[in-house]
C-alpha cells in the first residue's frame, strides 16, 4: 500500500500522557493569550481546512521520540471543531457513543478535506491506533519547550 500524505490527519496522544496536555496545565488566561497570538499571526480560520465559522480549537502540535519516549511541544495549529474531532478521532468515538456527537460527519469531514475514500480513512486510522498502542506502553517524558515556565505547578 503506498503511503499517502493526509492535509488532515488523526493524531493520537499515548494513554500514559492523557489528561497532561499543556492545556490543562496552564493557567486559562497564559492559553488564551497563546490562543489570541495564532489568530492575530494566521487570521481567525481553521489552519487545515480553511473553515471561518463556529468554535476555533487550539491544537498542541507533539513531535514522538520512539526511542528516548520524548513527547516535545512543537507549537500550536488553530483547527475547527471538525478538525479537531479527527485529531482526536478516539474522544470523538466516546462522545459519538454518548450521542454527544454525529461521528458519520467527522469522517466525511476528513474524507472531504483529504479528498479521499471511507476504507482510505478506515485505513489511515488504523494505522493511528496501531500506533497509539505501541506508544501507549511506555511513560513518556514531555517537553514543554518555552511553555514550561508558565505551567502552574
Amino acid at each position: 500500500m503506498k503511503e499517502t500524505v493526509m492535509k488532515l490527519e488523526i493524531e493520537l496522544v499515548p494513554s500514559t500522557v492523557w489528561y497532561s496536555s499543556l492545556y490543562r496545565l496552564l493557567p486559562r488566561e497564559v492559553w488564551d493569550n497563546i490562543r489570541n497570538e495564532i489568530i492575530r499571526e494566521n487570521g481567525r480560520e481553521c489552519q487545515v481546512c480553511g473553515e471561518t465559522e463556529g468554535v476555533m480549537n487550539l491544537h498542541e502540535i507533539w513531535k514522538y521520540d520512539d526511542e528516548k519516549h520524548i513527547q516535545k511541544l512543537e507549537g500550536f495549529i488553530l483547527l475547527c471543531k471538525a478538525c479537531h474531532h479527527v485529531k482526536h478521532i478516539g474522544f470523538a468515538g466516546i462522545l459519538a457513543s454518548q450521542g454527544k456527537l454525529d461521528y458519520e460527519k467527522v469522517v466525511e469531514h476528513f474524507c472531504k478535506v483529504n479528498k479521499c475514500t471511507r476504507k482510505e480513512f478506515e485505513e489511515h486510522k488504523a494505522k493511528a491506533f496501531e500506533i497509539w498502542e505501541k506508544r501507549s506502553k511506555y511513560e513518556w517524558k514531555q517537553d514543554f519547550g518555552k511553555y514550561k515556565e508558565f505551567i502552574k505547578q
